[in-house]
């Protein structure tokens, strides 16, 4: 066991390397773009999406960057989705609605929402946007800017996340805290490894020729987790992609409770470890129970530099994310533990074939 101990105690010395990286080295946004002044398709899939639509294209409305089409994708909503595009619309001819009357056999909505939208789409760039996400005026230049300095093909942005109550805030953090201390974002744009692969289909901004060349949600159709396996799709043909996080131009409340939270989560979690559920379940154990084990084999300077290291992760995370650092410490617990309950959700909705997001039922 002593053996283990020290794997356990390289694993979290590791953690702390890659966070402080990320904290460090990550890609930034900086300046607006100035070399370009093309057209932009913005393209919206939505879904009963009444609460998010209005305020997401008065966001775009306020862009800074300005020569831009709009392209939303109501698909088959229940609610006033629809009628409230074409109310905007009226005031604004820059934006266009699509209408889902069914979908295609072995689609996924979100999918096939992007899919339709790309093809009537005139932008000699294409930006994917969720419809709960919220906009700062330079968010578009900036990403512009960055993705023509770095020559990348993709950019794709994780959002800062808002989060309002207890559910949310253990259970939330988890996505960047798996992320920034597993992965080196400049690796992402940097290394050729497909396995070095990151993407988040809240922002993901493509070169247009490049995605009409290869349809990537055409592709990735019945994929539940689209967004990773566009990225690392993109990496195996040799195209530069780029993943950022923690910009205050971009954030989301990406769920209302703790129940969604967890549903949502158990979609797309076990992606962040190439579809291994052994390889979630050891980091589940390493980090969350791992302190026991080396309490136990290891001196106690050994037990006291495990703790240091596993603050030290929170803080660096919760700054690359423009988190509070005191909620992640309080909540480092219960953050963990709900891993495992996502982990275990996960698996019950892969063996039962019973998950369902939006009302729809996803094999």
């Amino acid at each position: 066991m002593i053996y283990v101990a020290y794997f356990i105690l390289g694993f979290v010395l590791l953690q702390l390397l890659v966070s402080f990286s990320n904290l460090v080295f990550r890609p930034r946004l900086r300046k607006p773009v100035t070399d370009f002044s093309g057209l932009v398709s913005i393209l919206i899939p939505a879904r009963n999406e009444e609460k998010n639509i209005i305020n997401l294209l008065i966001d775009i409305q306020k862009q800074n960057y300005n020569k831009l089409e709009v392209i939303v994708f109501d698909d088959q909503s229940t609610d006033r989705t629809a009628e409230l595009v074409k109310e905007i619309a009226r005031y604004d001819k820059r934006i266009k609605l699509m209408q889902s009357e069914s979908l295609p056999e072995g689609w996924l909505g979100k999918n096939n929402a992007c899919h339709q939208m790309a093809q009537q789409a005139k932008g000699e760039y294409l930006l994917f946007l969720d419809a709960d996400v919220k906009l700062g005026e330079n968010i578009v230049g900036t990403t512009l800017k960055y993705m023509r300095d770095s020559q990348s093909n993709l950019v794709s942005i994780f959002p800062k996340q808002l989060m309002y109550n207890i559910g949310e805030k253990a259970v939330v953090p988890i996505m960047n805290y798996i992320l920034l201390t597993l992965l080196p974002l400049v690796l992402v744009l940097r290394s050729g490894f497909s396995s070095l692969s990151a993407g988040n289909g809240q922002f993901m901004l493509f070169d247009a020729a490049t995605y009409k060349k290869l349809l990537p949600h055409e592709k990735m159709k019945a994929e539940k987790v689209e967004d990773i396996k566009i990225v690392r799709y993109f990496k195996t043909l040799k195209l530069k992609t780029a993943c950022l996080t923690g910009n205050d131009d971009i954030s989301c409340r990406m769920y209302n409770s703790y129940a969604e939270s967890i549903n949502g989560f158990s979609k797309n979690l076990v992606m962040f470890f190439g579809g291994s559920y052994l390889a979630a379940i050891a980091f589940w154990l390493i980090t969350t129970f791992g302190f026991v084990v080396v309490f136990f084999e290891l001196p106690i300077m050994y037990f006291c530099i495990l703790n240091v290291a596993t603050v030290l992760i929170r803080i660096f995370v919760s700054i690359a994310s423009k988190q509070k650092i005191m909620t992640n410490l309080i909540y480092l617990i219960p953050q963990q533990m709900n891993i495992g309950i996502i982990i275990v959700k996960s698996m019950l909705n892969k063996i039962q074939g019973n998950y369902e997001w939006k009302g729809r039922k996803i094999k």
